[in-house]
């Protein structure tokens, strides 16, 4: 019974650690739009786009068209 105890402790702290280490992203559009992603979205200022996933697919809009990424808290 002990261990079963000590596996159940160690599972539920390895899952509480990967939820502290994700956090989600606000991404507001220049038209009012917003969006929330489970992961900091990627600005590639060379190609000059913002990346992010979102319901299993990959987006990518223009960064003109992004007025702020913020973390939610």
């Amino acid at each position: 019974m002990k261990l079963r105890t000590l596996l159940l402790v160690s599972a539920i702290s390895a899952l509480g650690t990967v939820a502290a280490c994700s956090s989600a992203y606000e991404v507001k559009t220049r038209d009012g739009g917003s969006t929330v992603t489970s992961e900091k979205p990627e600005v590639d200022n060379d190609d000059g786009f913002v990346e992010y996933e979102k319901d299993g697919s990959t987006v990518q809009m223009n960064k003109s068209e992004v007025r702020e990424i913020r973390k939610v808290d």
